[in-house]
């Protein structure tokens, strides 16, 4: 069987094509630039050319786009948004016409001409499959598990932060395992927009997983022998854009955190993690500091669980007091989201899991 996986960040776009008749590390991986940066590129040419802008496709992930889309506006140059495009900016349509977006029904874009037209989505498997056969890869794909982060669709004046949070809490009180984050196609929340987008732009039926992006990357960093060898772990997902720390035995979560990168440096993620094990961390405290809270499960069996790191910030941890491990599953840091969604698809489609689980633990 041969999974393709797809990881989407803010900074990367994480892929790995597993072939369970293969060795796991003699896999096809890519790590190419986020859908996002992508789009942002061509707004900025778009912007340095003069020319005005028309969106259209689907939902997908913001930053980047965004803000080279308000740059655009701010230099006094029109554009256009089909309104399922228009949601990658906010979901209330009021809020971007706002920004200045000029909303168009997808006849009236098809008509328009003069524009520069680029197509919002986060996957893109022509162009993967494209890269594949450049290199000479098979480009057979029999099912997907795809990853991103999303915030869902808040209602009109509700925090972004807070309703995603919200989201996190509700699952793990519904099912308290990391893999209660995955859905199948027709198990995904409405509210969760992008990955329904995310899931709606693969191939006809094709079997497929979603699992949101920090729990996939926690379940890869355990396919490392050193987190795996542990009883307990705290596991950091240091992204370009989040940080996730979830305190575990194995899936089972007791508790975690999220906050936002960039406003993190050593000391601070210390701090956090230090307080989150202790059980002394406060949500409020965290949602005032711009994050997205803090949520305890249940007490841990311990207090000093094993601590290891990921993702492509984790060196902000470098010379921590924490003493992190660097987790490396299957020898490739920046595939911990990608593995761990092959774990997630091997347990929403237990047909394959046997097979799956022998590939990932070397036995193909």
């Amino acid at each position: 069987m041969r999974i393709l996986a797809v990881d989407t960040g803010t900074g990367t776009q994480d892929i790995l094509l597993l072939d369970t008749r293969e060795l796991v590390e003699n896999s096809v991986k890519m790590v190419a630039p986020s859908p996002t940066m992508r789009v942002a590129g061509r707004i900025r040419e778009a912007t340095r050319q003069g020319r005005p802008l028309l969106l259209s496709g689907v939902t997908m992930g913001g930053g980047p786009c965004r803000w080279e889309l308000e740059r655009h506006l701010k230099a006094g140059l029109a554009a256009f948004a089909t309104p399922d495009a228009a949601r990658t900016f906010d979901d209330d349509l009021d809020a971007v016409k706002e920004l200045g977006v000029q909303l168009v029904s997808e006849d009236e874009a098809a008509g328009m001409s003069g524009v520069e037209r680029i197509e919002t989505r986060d996957l893109d498997l022509e162009a993967i499959r494209a890269a594949l056969t450049s290199l000479g890869a098979e480009t057979r794909i029999d099912g997907l598990a795809l990853a991103c982060l999303d915030h869902g669709a808040a209602p009109p004046g509700y925090s972004d932060r807070l309703f995603r949070f919200e989201h996190l809490r509700q699952v793990v009180e519904r099912e308290n395992d990391l893999l209660a984050f995955a859905f199948r196609p027709e198990e995904a929340p409405d509210y969760l927009t992008r990955a329904r987008a995310l899931l709606g732009s693969r191939d006809g039926d094709t079997p497929a997983v979603f699992l949101d992006s920090a729990p996939a990357a926690a379940l890869g960093a355990l396919q490392d022998p050193r987190v795996a060898a542990s009883e307990e772990q705290l596991v950091l997902n240091l992204g370009n854009s989040h940080t996730l720390a979830f305190h575990l035995r194995g899936t089972y979560i007791y508790s975690l955190f999220e906050h936002h990168t960039g406003l993190l440096d050593r000391q601070k993620l210390d701090s956090l993690s230090e307080r989150l094990v202790a059980g002394t961390l406060r949500h409020e405290e965290v949602f005032a500091g711009n994050g997205h809270g803090v949520y305890y499960a249940t007490p841990p069996d311990s207090r000093d669980p094993f601590v290891t790191a990921t993702g492509p910030l984790r060196d902000k941890l470098r010379g921590s007091r924490l003493n992190p491990h660097f987790a490396a599953p299957h020898g490739d840091m920046m595939l911990s989201g990608c593995f761990g969604l092959v774990q997630a698809f091997a347990a929403k489609y237990p047909e394959h899991r046997e097979e799956i689980e022998r590939a990932l633990t070397g036995q193909a």
